[in-house]
């Protein structure tokens, strides 16, 4: 049997090769010690060697211990060639075994018989008959195909580093693609661009033309297109445009269930009938979606199947609303803006789909993904000082005694890093954090604490929650944010048994949890249109305190209270975001000060009025008299100026006042480090404190007044001693204490900042690692190289922002941040901008750690390379050693509630060191 016979099977004669050579599948390699082909092609589709047998010779030399430059020199080409035509041909070996399974099967046999012929495993034959597999196979080939069809269109593309993170493909598909291009007379160069900024600077360009182009072509850069609008969601399958205005479904299609129809108890859940290829969740149970409704309306809210829908109707939407609403009353006006109708951030990755339909077109699908199952999972986990403080003093001081705990064992890891220049860079990072978090009060999640978001059950028991991230039976409370007190904590029993809920989102969902609409009552309110909540498992460490629900809020409904009345003032966006921090920290204070039930329950309603003052125009000026709010504040947020003897109402506990407003003289410069023996050492501050230049700088207000010039600070920010704001409580000095903590935490930082010395550069390392140091200034110049792209993107993006806001000046802060990111994240798009890091070989390491690199050069390269394999890289062998600060953080550890076996899984022991220890 000859080679091409072997490996170019005619599906007729499949069996007979099958029963008399197939056994022998291969091809005995060749020997020698020269190379197989001659320059860059020892292996093609129909070349002089066969696929398997190009495969076994590298293998072959694998396991005699040969390197990969040393097999690309046996075969006579570059490692990058080699890998891409490696790659290519186990494609084509896959692809034979694909037809030879299915020609197989065409003739009858089973999937067992087809696995007895083949000589492979039956797992292996479904695999190969699975209609993916060809799919998965063929990708290099299919990108190869697209940039082609590119090339074609538009002339020269752009192909080098990070085009590949754009496409969102591999960088293996992407070279593979270039290889077989190049391989059909394509021409892939590789070139210097000036930086229009930084004269004498240059860009690494590496450019796909069309054949016949000439390598001085490259340089008529008005010529070279990009391909930053394009991405793909198969890993090279097919392209799309990364954007695409949504398409828009018939609202023929929509049924509204109406509060008397039960929407009420599912308010803002999307139901989807199944199988509907325009409304396909791309295998997520549950998804956060947007969908165009008529072109003019659209829906918004959490998304899930449902098998019961009317017939012709293929979508569902729960709402709250009468039926005195039409149907397209209960949905949502879009905006005026082609890139976002829908008013809020799409999916970068995978938030929008396309389908093929019946006859075989092509059509983006109706669904637009906010965020879908998983990516709540991964939100941040802490716990803020607006839910622990409102625990009791105990239960607050065992967290934040675990955060300063985790922050000291952080320090210690850091001291101990062998290369000065990222300690000093890290130590500063570090104390910085430090500081915020004394301002911002943040504790360390509870053991096993998530986040998850809220799907509605109707046959969950009010006391129950569908949660299998859980165990059955295990009892966990539920926080939403903002939160107004422990009455708004329910502390519900884990029931995953519940048909309902497997139905709705499965066994396994990764971030959802389903609950009734009682229980969403109890959370402020929470509906189900992607409303996520805090889930904190109960032990016997693990104490949350759950109040009742206050009496003076059953069947408050702000809307029906304070509706809209003739002549009142409507409630401006901004003006709500001001109102809900003050109402907040006075919640807040009333709490820490004893309030009564009564007292509170007026606050918070309240609240809920200014919350909904704007979506519905509520009378928020009539709440605010009736419950008081004035003698609420007089009565718990009294402070008397020291100096004057005025009285003034507002923030007056340690918890409102860390983040409240501090207007300080105007600063210049960037701050020195509070040093004895300095000149600027400042004996009335603790040494490592900042301390700043500050300049008094008069000017004429609009009023013809003079004034000075200030900025603003936080009052935590400005103080030595967090008690200072204290009013003396339990719950305060706790977290004054924790502040302190912080705060001093900071200043040891700084003091060993500036008394660790930068290395000296070692002129004879320099010389020896000549080759590791070019290698590291080519990839920082690259890395830099991005700087005047994302300069222009920056300057775009504000143009587009600047416009938008003289164009709609009712936009709020949260708003304005939104439009912001989307408008930067076009403008980087158009502009090409897009961040490369230096990426550090085990050779460039010893050329940094034996001073080959300058410190100044070092600090430049660590700006701009992966900080955890940097820090990985520059921690000690024995790091496992146990010191005081990872005693004290196993203690605490211990204290709030984790398992000796989660102690040792984060701080990296074995559970037996962490019993030693603890005890």
């Amino acid at each position: 049997m000859d080679e091409e016979y072997v490996f170019k099977i005619p599906i007729g004669a499949v069996t007979e090769v099958l029963e008399d050579e197939l056994e022998h599948y291969g091809m005995p390699r060749r020997s020698g010690r020269y190379p197989w082909g001659s320059g860059d092609t020892p292996y093609q589709h129909g070349g002089p060697y066969s696929a398997n047998d190009f495969v076994q010779r590298i293998n072959e030399l694998k396991s005699e211990g040969v390197t990969s430059k040393e097999i690309a020199d046996y075969f006579g080409v570059t490692t990058t060639a080699l890998r891409a035509q490696e790659s290519i041909a186990k494609n084509e070996i896959r692809n034979i075994k694909v037809d030879t399974a299915k020609a197989l099967k065409e003739k009858g046999f089973n999937t067992y018989q087809i696995a007895d012929k083949m000589g492979i495993a039956e797992s292996s034959v479904r695999s190969l008959l699975n209609s993916q597999t060809e799919a998965r196979s063929n990708k290099a080939q299919k990108t190869a195909d697209f940039l082609k069809k590119k090339v074609n269109e538009k002339g020269m593309i752009d192909v080098g580093t990070g085009v590949e993170l754009s496409l969102n493909i591999s960088k293996e598909k992407l070279k593979e693609s270039l290889y077989l291009l190049e391989n059909e007379g394509y021409k892939v160069y590789k070139g210097q661009m000036p930086q229009v900024t930084n004269k004498g600077k240059y860009t690494t360009i590496k450019i796909l033309c069309p054949p016949g182009t000439e390598y001085k072509d490259i340089y008529n850069f008005d010529k070279i297109n990009s391909l930053e609008d394009y991405i793909s969601y198969d890993n090279g399958e097919t392209f799309k445009p990364a954007f695409a205005y949504p398409s828009s479904m018939d609202s023929k299609r929509l049924a509204i269930r109406y509060a008397e129809e039960g929407g009420t108890d599912r308010d803002g859940l999307i139901e989807l009938r199944p199988g509907v290829k325009d409304l396909d969740l791309g295998g997520s149970m549950y998804a956060q979606v947007r969908i165009l409704v008529d072109n003019k309306k659209y829906i918004k809210g959490m998304a899930v199947y449902s098998d019961d829908l009317p017939d012709g109707i293929d979508v569902r939407f729960n709402t709250n609303k009468s039926k005195s609403k039409s149907k397209m009353e209960c949905l949502k006006d879009i905006k005026d803006d082609p890139h976002n109708p829908f008013g809020s951030l799409i999916k970068e990755r995978g938030g929008q789909s396309y389908y093929i339909d019946k006859n075989g077109k092509e059509h983006l699908s109706l669904i637009n993904k906010r965020a879908e199952e998983g990516d709540w999972n991964e939100w941040a986990k802490k716990i803020s000082g607006q839910v622990l403080s409102k625990q009791t003093p105990g239960t607050a001081k065992t967290q934040l005694d675990l955060t300063l705990a985790e922050k000291k064992l952080e320090f210690d890891n850091i001291c101990a890093l062998t290369n000065p220049v990222l300690k000093k860079s890290l130590l500063k990072s570090f104390a910085d954090d430090c500081d915020a978090g004394a301002v911002h009060l943040k504790a360390t999640a509870f053991p096993r604490q998530k986040t998850h978001v809220l799907l509605p059950l109707t046959t969950i028991k009010d006391n129950e929650v569908y949660a299998p991230f859980y165990k059955n039976g295990e009892k966990i409370a539920l926080i939403r944010y903002p939160h107004a007190g422990t009455f708004e904590i329910p502390i519900l029993t884990v029931n995953n048994k519940n048909a309902e809920g497997k139905k709705m989102m499965g066994t396994t969902p990764l971030d959802a949890i389903g609950i009734n609409s009682k229980t969403a009552g109890i959370l402020s309110g929470a509906d189900f249109d992607g409303d996520t909540v805090t889930t904190i498992p109960l032990s016997g460490k693990v104490k949350i305190t759950s109040t009742r629900p206050l009496d003076g809020l059953k069947n408050f409904d702000p809307k029906d209270a304070y509706p809209k009345r003739e002549g009142m003032k409507i409630m401006s966006e901004k003006q709500k975001q001001i109102e809900m921090g003050v109402t907040s920290n006075l919640i807040t204070d009333m709490t820490i000060k004893g309030a009564t039930d009564k007292e509170l329950a007026r606050a918070v309603r309240h609240s809920m009025v200014v919350i909904d003052a704007v979506k519905h125009e509520l009378d928020y000026k009539k709440s605010e008299q009736d419950n008081g709010v004035s003698a609420l504040k007089k009565k718990y947020q009294r402070n008397i100026d020291p100096e004057t003897g005025a009285e003034t109402h507002g923030v007056s506990t340690l918890l409102s006042r860390a983040k409240s407003e501090q207007r300080v003289l105007k600063r210049v410069g960037t701050p020195k480090v509070n040093q004895k023996g300095k000149p600027w050492y400042d004996s009335s501050k603790p040494e490592g404190a900042y301390i700043y230049n500050e300049v008094r700088e008069e000017y004429i207000d609009k009023h013809g007044k003079t004034q000075v010039r200030t900025m603003k600070s936080t009052r935590m920010a400005e103080t030595s001693d967090a008690h200072t704001l204290s009013t003396g409580t339990p719950i305060e000095e706790t977290y004054a204490d924790f502040a302190n903590g912080l705060k001093s935490l900071a200043n040891r930082a700084r003091k060993e900042m500036v008394y660790t010395s930068n290395p000296t550069t070692n002129k004879a390392a320099k010389y020896k690692y000549a080759a590791e140091v070019k290698s590291l200034d080519n990839k920082l110049k690259l890395s830099l190289s991005n700087a005047p792209r994302e300069r222009a993107a920056q300057a775009l993006a504000n143009s587009e922002v600047k416009a938008k806001k003289a164009a709609h000046p009712e936009l709020t802060a949260s708003e304005e941040k939104k439009l912001s990111q989307q408008a930067l994240s076009r403008a980087r798009t158009v502009v090409g901008a897009k961040r490369t890091l230096v990426e550090i070989t085990d050779s460039e390491w010893e050329a940094i750690q034996a001073g080959a690199i300058t410190p100044t050069k070092q600090a430049q390269i660590f700006n701009h390379t992966d900080s955890d394999k940097l820090r990985e890289r520059a921690t000690p062998r024995n790091k496992l050693a146990i010191t005081d600060a990872k005693i004290a953080s196993m203690k605490a550890m211990k204290n709030s509630g984790f398992t000796t076996d989660e102690i040792a899984n984060k701080l990296g022991v074995s559970t037996s060191t962490v019993i030693k220890y603890i005890k």
